[in-house]
């Protein structure tokens, strides 16, 4: 694909004309592996937020704390989305505020933290309160990343970049999964079963902290020529793609200073802005509310339903799901330049609906059943329906609202749409297993479900009326079969 169908003409020509590819440019070389730092939050955010999955798995885990289902487990799980929407309303002004670097390693920090206090934890109380700082640190590495690798990235680069992001979230759930896997084969008999992978939560955290000193703030302070000479044109300041850029953000910042636009109410101030936070909340919303979380919190309640409940099998098949996640997901976001964002949007949300439907379907059948084609049927369909939501949702989750709003209001319209995916995931955290556990019609036959709805005046539900009555049919047929006798 040309540079231009990329980042337009404008831009692309005041490109350097590179005759090798970027991992043969010092510079570019150098800038691509310190996006590295920011581009594993992601990862981060990945390993916290599929622990759950693989720790409702693990026999001692279920055992240690006392084998937690509806409302309780739905705490458990909400503990990490409670602890992102407490850190919402500050993470977008600390970022803003302190720069985009500093709070990413205060997250990072939080969470080794966290999952110290997690490893340990001796009863729910505590253990819920790792999962809240987990959601609270993992809140603080999420936000400003995007936007961190948005503004240093070279222009060809970025889209892919934004993209990937989120991507790498299956980075990290492929570790949790596995690891989980690895404890419960080979460690099943102990608490370290689940407080190994407790204590690994903190590895990428530790990681980031490490190389954290080598990633540049974004370029909005006096340095930004310096900075983006550097990174973009190999320290030649002169360079025109430089004086681009360097125009870019010096009418922002002008427009930024003559309407004021930084404040909340600048979100819904302006026909544009509302558009576009409009936009950024629904892609929050439609990425949780689409049955997602289902699995992503519950495979093993899911797994339960249609007959699989060795704990070995269900954390082999959560961590094959994550490999099959990372795969799809990675070449989507190498596709969205070339596919569009809209198209995958659309595609996605049909592959989804027509692979639920066909999983309900199944799941319906091997109910009334016990067919174990239905349970594999099921399982496939897991995985198809993750296929639809890979091609769009993760890639463009947070690549997408990052990109249609404007510098000046970025952060902000970033933790809107965040908030509106944290929010979705308390919800659903807190609600599918107490459904999961509730299925008002699971098990029951047609005249039972009456009883469901009519409570006690559903006379087909009376035992004494139904028995009666299959008596009376019987003293009928009998006395038919007599009178043909007689005749």
């Amino acid at each position: 694909m040309k540079d231009q169908d990329i980042v337009g003409e404008a831009l692309a020509s005041v490109l350097p004309q590179n005759d090798r590819a970027w991992p043969f440019v010092p510079h570019l070389l150098k800038l691509n592996l310190v996006l590295l730092i920011p581009l594993l939050s992601s990862a981060v955010a990945g390993y916290d937020g599929s622990l759950m999955n693989g720790l409702q798995s693990i026999d001692e885990w279920k055992t240690y704390f006392g084998n937690p289902s509806g409302s309780i487990l739905g705490v458990m799980n909400a503990a990490q989305s409670i602890g992102s929407v407490i850190s919402l309303p500050f993470v977008g002004v600390l970022s803003d505020r302190v720069g985009r670097r500093l709070t990413l390693l205060s997250g990072a920090v939080v969470i080794v933290v966290a999952s110290i206090i997690q490893a340990a934890s001796v009863q729910y109380g505590m253990f819920v309160f790792s999962r809240v700082l987990v959601g609270i640190g993992s809140m603080l590495v999420t936000q400003p990343s995007p936007m961190l690798i948005t503004e240093l990235a070279y222009p060809t680069h970025r889209g892919k970049y934004t993209s990937a992001f989120w991507t790498m979230y299956y980075l990290g759930a492929i570790l949790a999964s596995w690891t989980s896997y690895g404890t419960q084969k080979h460690l099943s008999q102990s608490d370290w079963s689940w407080r190994v992978p407790s204590i690994i939560q903190a590895g990428l955290p530790i990681v980031q902290i490490i190389f954290w000193y080598f990633v540049p703030e974004s370029p909005w302070k006096e340095e930004a020529e310096e900075l983006l000479a550097r990174y973009h044109t190999s320290g030649d300041a002169s360079h025109p793609l430089i004086q681009f850029e360097m125009a870019e953000i010096a009418r922002t910042i002008e427009m930024e200073s003559r309407a004021s636009e930084t404040k909340w109410s600048t979100l819904v101030k302006t026909p544009g802005n509302r558009k576009r936070t409009f936009i950024a909340v629904c892609v929050g919303v439609f990425a949780q509310w689409n049955g997602v979380a289902v699995v992503s919190y519950y495979l093993t309640l899911v797994l339960d339903t249609v007959g699989i409940k060795d704990s070995d099998t269900q954390t082999l098949i959560n961590g094959l799901l994550q490999v099959f996640n990372f795969i799809v997901a990675g070449s989507a976001a190498l596709l969205v330049d070339r596919l569009g964002r809209r198209l995958l949007f659309l595609w996605s949300a049909v592959g989804m609906l027509i692979s639920f439907i066909i999983w309900t379907a199944c799941s319906a059948v091997f109910d009334a059943t016990n067919a174990a084609a239905l349970g594999q049927t099921v399982i496939a369909f897991v995985f198809i329906f993750y296929f639809h939501y890979d091609i769009a949702y993760t890639p463009l989750l947070l690549g997408y609202p990052t990109e249609i709003f404007p510098y000046s209001i970025r952060s902000k319209g970033l933790t809107a749409e965040l908030l509106s995916v944290y929010g979705s995931l308390i919800v659903l955290a807190f609600v599918n297993p107490v459904a999961l556990d509730n299925i008002e019609t699971k098990g029951y036959s047609l005249e039972e479900i009456a009883d469901v709805f009519d409570g006690q005046s559903a006379k087909t539900m009376n035992p004494a009326l139904i028995k009666a009555g299959l008596e009376d049919i019987g003293k009928k047929e009998e006395h038919v079969e007599h009178a043909e006798h007689v005749a």
